[in-house]
């Protein structure tokens, strides 16, 4: 069995939440999902618990990051072509995320992001295949 990753993050409005990851066309598991938490479903193995704020401070005793001054991580998620990278990210400014900087292009990899509602840091990128195979491992 693969391991699952599940990224715990806080919201402000679990029903804007839900609403602007369902217009970028992902979903979520609705077993794992209530008013308190919602299970974002990226691929098989990826999986977002977005909590509203008072269900996440009852798993730690630490401050939610204000994402306005701080960044509390990068959420960086692969795709299969720059046209997807450029599909997503504007699928999400479109839904009321903020686009923080240009694009990136480094001939091998292509990448653009967004805040979403909440602030969180989306990176989207795509890697060339051949670039990645090219490379040799240190």
């Amino acid at each position: 069995m693969a391991t699952k990753i599940f990224v715990n993050i806080p919201v402000k409005d679990l029903d804007k939440s839900k609403n602007f990851f369902t217009s970028l066309g992902y979903s979520f598991n609705l077993q794992f999902t209530d008013d308190k938490a919602a299970c974002l479903v990226i691929s098989e193995d990826i999986f977002f618990m977005l909590l509203t704020e008072p269900f996440f401070k009852s798993f730690t005793n630490q401050e939610i990051a204000d994402t306005s001054k701080v960044n509390e991580a990068i959420m960086c998620l692969s795709v299969d072509s720059k046209a997807a990278v450029d599909a997503l990210v504007d699928k999400a400014v479109k839904a009321g995320a903020k686009a923080p900087k240009p694009a990136e292009d480094q001939g091998f990899m292509y990448s653009r992001g967004f805040r979403d509602l909440d602030g969180h840091l989306w990176e989207i990128v795509y890697m060339d295949p051949s670039a990645v195979d090219a490379v040799e491992p240190q």
